[in-house]
């Protein structure tokens, strides 16, 4: 089993955008319901807000799983490194589980921070590597120069956007999608069909969509910040969708509504 599946378990707590008590408080109730895989980031800001919930928790260190990810102003060689170290100091930890490029740069040149994630590995600061926002054709660079196992490639994937090329690029290089937006801002509940199918379950739309991607083979991340809603995104691996319910909610794949886009990040590639 891939290390990414295996230590989150394939739900994570995501905490953009939250910080202050805002973050403290939704953390708190995430480990208390169960979730051990955290994901933060750089560009979030609020590393060292999760750092301190985390050690609050008194939760062995052995059974978090802790991502964060390099910020696009940081895949050069000057600045790569100190700020994973950066990243470590403000969570207080000696590694992460999971180091992430966050972006691929502008340029779409991609081996020279791939090499840097590479290094970040090896001097230890990370236990395993992955890359975020790959198209198929970085995911088949990742795959020709990194020596290491790449184990995950971080993407939006709800129902309402078709992932099929990535799917496939993912098969081919054994480099597997996790997901965000996972329920695309709250745009997938203006499609009926979910609620429809969520009754046949007892599960609202919300966790038939988490649902769908888990059976896609796709590890969730979700955040919310109230404990009813982030008990009910943890509380969706005691039911399976049945073969004609996994395509009732492919057919919403023609949508074609894609969240995070060059309108929203300007540096974003051309998505596949």
């Amino acid at each position: 089993m891939n290390p990414y599946f295996r230590h989150t378990h394939e739900r994570a707590f995501g905490t953009w955008p939250l910080k202050g008590a805002e973050l403290t408080a939704a953390l708190e109730i995430a480990l208390d319901v169960g979730y051990r895989a955290i994901d933060t980031a750089q560009l979030y800001g609020n590393e060292a807000e999760v750092g301190v919930v985390l050690r609050a928790s008194g939760l062995p260190r052995s059974q978090l799983c802790v991502t964060t990810k390099v910020a696009p102003g940081h895949l050069d060689a000057t600045h790569f490194l100190p700020s994973v170290e950066a990243s470590l100091k403000a969570l207080g930890l000696d590694q992460v589980d999971v180091l992430l490029i966050h972006w691929p740069p502008a340029d779409g040149e991609v081996v020279a921070p791939l090499r840097l994630l590479e290094q970040a590995q090896r001097k230890g600061l990370t236990r395993h590597v992955g890359v975020s926002n790959f198209t198929a054709a970085m995911l088949r660079t990742a795959r020709a120069t990194l020596e290491v196992p790449v184990v995950v490639n971080q993407v939006e994937f709800h129902p309402l956007l078709d992932q099929r090329k990535l799917l496939a690029a993912a098969a081919e290089t054994g480099i597997p999608l996790s997901a965000y937006c996972s329920v695309a801002r709250g745009e997938v509940f203006k499609y009926p069909v979910l609620d429809e199918i969520g009754r046949g379950y007892g599960k609202s739309a919300a966790q038939v969509t988490l649902r769908w991607i888990l059976q896609k083979g796709v590890p969730v991340t979700t955040m919310s910040t109230r404990r009813a809603n982030i008990q009910a995104n943890f509380d969706v691996m005691d039911f399976t969708l049945s073969s004609v319910d996994m395509a009732r909610i492919d057919a919403l794949n023609a949508v074609g509504l894609r969240v995070v886009d060059k309108a929203r990040v300007p540096w974003a590639p051309e998505f596949d």
